[in-house]
């Protein structure tokens, strides 16, 4: 079935350069098309009804993928108020070079530096970031437990890495150890926090001091790149570090293909509890349309089954 598209459809979508590999439009665009049926109108009504009576629910949206070169950005934008967009999701490069253009960013955004979904709000841009709570999501559902008395070893001292820091800060975590190989960077990393609440709450470490760490770790995450397709035989860590990862501990890994990545794939059979990223991308696109839609009851198992099935994942 065709998405009929009128002049009544209302745009979402996704900054990035480049932007077609993402997979957001696949899993947006499913909760879309459902939540049009979820409110009362069947696939065969909607096929046999006027465009006019889907578009009375408010739920006549499609979400699409728009390629912005940074030297476009403010243009872009500009262009997207002028046709009125109700909101977009932002990724690489834009998550921090949209922040001057934007008229509000919400204290989460701030305190981490970068914005993830943007909304038109009193003609308006306002900027969040859900990245946090799609991260923190599986922590506090599947696997919730006490995290006042754990530790989490983050690898990794990037975009990524400052919404995990974030997300184990909000979870109460005792000890959050963040760890990289530079340490120029290190302190960057460090010195970018230093006026925020957060500062206090994370050390920094070199990757030499990963022996002592890891056997501490309750919580292990891979906020790097490695082991991500195509380099798919790839981990942060070898063997021998991951030996000493404790039996029950959770490795959690922000990438989400291969499934599973290498790092998890050595996890487990260490007999940790594995997380991948495709948890974490539905559960920060879920935030976002509850953002931009006004809604809170979203199909969740409809956007995760749509990645899936596009992955070749089944089940």
């Amino acid at each position: 079935m065709t998405k009929k598209i009128t002049g009544k459809t209302k745009l979402l979508g996704v900054i990035g350069y480049p932007v077609e590999h993402s997979l957001s439009p696949v899993m947006h665009n499913a909760a879309l098309a459902q939540l049009v049926v979820g409110v009362g109108v069947s696939v065969s009504e909607r096929e046999a009804s006027p465009r006019e009576d889907i578009a009375q629910l408010g739920l006549d949206y499609i979400y699409l993928p728009f390629p912005i070169e940074p030297q476009n950005l403010e243009v872009a934008i500009a262009g997207f108020a002028a046709v009125g967009v109700v909101g977009f999701s932002v990724t690489i490069p834009h998550k921090q070079a949209i922040i001057p253009l934007l008229s509000e960013i919400t204290p989460i955004a701030q305190t981490i530096g970068a914005v993830n979904t943007v909304s038109r709000q009193n003609h308006k841009w306002v900027g969040t970031n859900t990245d946090i709570e799609g991260f923190i999501a599986p922590l506090q559902t599947t696997y919730k437990q006490d995290w006042s008395q754990k530790v989490a070893v983050i690898l990794g001292n990037g975009g990524a890495a400052r919404a995990v820091v974030a997300g184990c800060t909000q979870l109460g975590f005792a000890q959050i150890h963040v760890v990289g190989r530079n340490m120029q960077r290190l302190q960057e990393f460090r010195n970018s926090w230093s006026n925020s609440p957060l500062a206090e709450k994370f050390q920094v470490h070199q990757w030499e001091e990963l022996p002592k760490l890891i056997p501490q770790a309750n919580l292990l995450v891979n906020a790097t790149p490695i082991g991500m397709y195509p380099k798919v035989d790839e981990s942060p860590l070898s063997v021998e570090e991951i030996a000493n990862l404790s039996t029950g501990a959770i490795a959690y890994d922000l990438i989400y293909i291969p499934k599973p990545t290498q790092f998890l794939h050595l996890a487990e059979k260490q007999g940790a509890i594995a997380i991948d990223g495709l948890e974490m991308l539905v559960q920060q696109g879920v935030a976002a349309l509850k953002i931009w839609l006004n809604q809170e009851n979203l199909p969740v198992e409809v956007m995760r089954q749509a990645l899936q099935n596009h992955l070749g994942l089944g089940k």
